[in-house]
């Protein structure tokens, strides 16, 4: 194998996968790789839906810089390079296995990537993915780990002599939660049964990577884009048809910490402490920054967020988090949809209170999520006193 100059980025996406399930201790794989690194406990994803979610991670950009905030309502609109771009005009090769619509090259996520492969099949009716809002029904058509993973190692293969930037998408915790084989302990809800499914194949992934040698010379990151709301299946879930919040199914809706805090793991011997646990609150946003530290990339624009370096042996300060969501407005068209819905923001404070605006009625709910965690108890404001959305957004971006 030729000597390497660069160190290798291989950035893993788990779909769907709620904080307290990664982190439950059950995942055997994904337990031990949170002890070859850095585990960061208190993560906040810009948004509860994947193309909006990801495209705040691949350009380190909040929704309302990037310009997704839909589901096939808008493309990436920013002259802001992508991280592949960066890493592409550095001389890394990059490729991408993606696995649902909701990461479709339309979006314009592929920039920068010599290789995206978004293919996935059609609905069992028949029809184009592409074309429904319903995230349940969309989110049956999808690629399965062992796809990602037998797809991701091809690719690789050829190349693995040359630094390389490799981003994996796995989809298998998002409905309908019917893992093709069972991995989990017995007594598991189907929901995490598709979590050990995931969990299997990423030891199959680590098992070969480290055969070939390559984990001491990549950088690792693992995250989830958002969580799920699982209607009642754990203590802070808020949708469900006979609930406050019959708009939710699963994820999109709403902004709680059921969908909104996600697991992130940082691995690179050498360059990153292991078995290290931060329970500093930080953001997705963060995620670009730090790969541009610690690859020494050349960023010509100012993002989002900031590097995560100086958390790897100090605790540091909690980082404001913003997120929202616009799929509320398309809920309220759909045709079995709820009427009459806005679009939420919020901001995640010091690791302890979330505020929530929608935009529409101007009311803003606080929680304090020592004494509320599950956010049941608000404190409601029925108008916005001194603070204009334009506030809200200027916050969450010149406060980190």
């Amino acid at each position: 194998m030729a000597q390497r100059t660069k160190r290798n980025l291989l950035l893993i996406s788990l779909d769907t996968l709620r904080a307290d399930v990664a982190y439950g201790g059950h995942l055997r794989n994904f337990d031990s790789l949170c002890t070859q690194g850095t585990v960061f406990r208190n993560v906040v994803s810009s948004a509860p839906i994947t193309p909006v979610s990801h495209a705040s991670v691949l350009t380190g950009l909040q929704p309302y810089q990037h310009g997704i905030r839909h589901l096939f309502k808008e493309q990436l609109s920013t002259s802001s390079p992508t991280l592949a771009q960066l890493m592409l005009a550095a001389g890394w090769q990059t490729g991408a296995i993606v696995s649902c619509p909701g990461l479709n090259k339309w979006y314009g996520m592929n920039i920068g990537f010599d290789h995206y492969d978004d293919e996935i099949p059609r609905l069992a009716d028949g029809s184009d993915p592409l074309q429904t809002i319903d995230v349940k029904k969309r989110g049956t058509a999808l690629k399965r780990a062992p796809v990602v993973v037998e797809r991701g190692l091809r690719w690789l293969q050829s190349r693995r002599d040359q630094p390389f930037f490799l981003f994996l998408h796995f989809f298998d915790t998002h409905w309908p939660y019917e893992p093709p084989e069972w991995f989990a302990p017995a007594g598991v809800n189907p929901y995490e049964g598709e979590a050990h499914y995931i969990d299997h194949y990423l030891g199959q992934l680590f098992d070969q990577l480290t055969q070939w040698g390559l984990l001491e010379d990549t950088t690792v990151i693992i995250f989830s884009d958002h969580g799920e709301d699982l209607a009642g299946w754990y203590p802070n879930d808020h949708a469900g048809a006979g609930g406050e919040h019959p708009e939710e199914e699963g994820h999109g809706c709403l902004l709680y910490d059921a969908t909104q805090m996600v697991p992130l793991i940082l691995i690179a011997p050498g360059l990153i402490p292991e078995k290290r646990s931060v329970d500093t609150q930080v953001r997705l946003v963060d995620i670009f920054p730090t790969v541009v530290d610690l690859f020494q990339l050349t960023d010509p624009s100012p993002r989002a967020g900031r590097s995560l370096r100086e958390l790897f042996h100090d605790s540091g300060e909690n980082r404001v988090a913003y997120c929202e969501t616009y799929y509320r407005e398309e809920q309220s068209k759909a045709k079995d949809g709820v009427p009459g819905l806005g679009p939420w923001k919020a901001l995640r404070i010091g690791n302890r209170y979330k505020v929530i605006l929608d935009v529409n009625s101007r009311n803003l709910s606080v929680f304090d999520l020592i004494a509320d965690p599950h956010e049941l108890h608000p404190v409601r404001f029925d108008e916005l006193h001194g603070m204009t959305i334009g506030e809200l957004n200027s916050s969450a971006t010149t406060t980190k």
